[in-house]
């Protein structure tokens, strides 16, 4: 009985001493998700649309209040952006300037808001002059002339599909949207892929999501916000690369743009 007694008090100890650690055995702090926007943007079109202006587009990073902005920049180029404007107040990287939503927004914004901007995109220009070269020999063959008919045919209903809302923030941000993105791409990637290597729609997208993720682990645990900004077609691929990570909280951009 005795025995049976002592293992008793030294069973409730154990689960004390586990209840209440010892001073100077702080537990490990609690890691924090990452509270995580995917923003659409559309390039040019944001100088000439009313509803998804450049405006608009800053209202709606304000209303993110990212900590850090994950761009279609390449990494090898975002110095040299951020330099030039940090030093002038414009930028004079080559591939930034193409951006409106950079160089009249987020850049801009930059100065306000103090976050950080990011380089994610896997783009370089040998990818894009060998891009354009294969599809040039591929619209020429005529053995392909059904696989460049049908890839034609897919960009065409996509046009027709979101006719009259392609620059509607609130539709652009709905599955139903990235739906149709994906259908207008099937043939491309289908027909494409092992003609483009790296410049294809599945390796591009992948080298993407890629450099998005690491710069995710990057902040991983620190309960900070990034808002990530892609042309509108990268986007379906790029909450699919995300669907299975459990350190963010994927926010509903839709909301930004009420």
């Amino acid at each position: 009985m005795e025995i049976d007694r002592r293992a008793a008090i030294l069973g409730s100890l154990a689960l004390a001493a586990a209840a209440h650690p010892l001073t100077g055995c702080a537990a490990a702090p609690t890691p924090r998700a990452t509270k995580l926007y995917v923003m659409g943007t559309i390039h040019s079109n944001h100088l000439e649309s009313e509803r998804y202006s450049l405006g608009v587009l800053r209202t709606a990073i304000r209303a993110a209040s990212p900590d850090i902005i994950l761009t279609e920049i390449p990494p090898d180029r975002i110095g040299q952006a951020i330099a030039s404007f940090q030093s002038a107040g414009e930028i004079d990287e080559p591939r930034t300037q193409v951006f409106p939503e950079y160089t009249g927004a987020v850049f801009p914004l930059s100065r306000e808001m103090g976050f950080e901007i990011r380089g994610t995109a896997g783009w370089t220009r040998e990818i894009a002059d060998n891009r354009r070269e294969a599809l040039t020999r591929i619209q020429s063959d005529p053995a392909r002339a059904q696989q460049w008919a049908e890839h034609r045919a897919a960009q065409r209903n996509y046009s027709r599909e979101i006719a009259g809302r392609g620059d509607d923030p609130r539709f652009i941000h709905t599955e139903e949207f990235d739906r149709i993105v994906e259908a207008s791409r099937r043939p491309y990637e289908q027909y494409f892929d092992a003609d483009l290597g790296p410049g294809g729609w599945t390796q591009i997208n992948a080298a993407h999501t890629e450099l998005i993720n690491s710069a995710l682990d990057d902040i991983s645990g620190q309960g900070l916000s990034a808002l990530v900004t892609f042309g509108t077609a990268h986007k379906y691929k790029i909450l699919r690369s995300i669907r299975n990570r459990d350190d963010i909280e994927l926010q509903d951009t839709r909301s930004l743009f009420s």
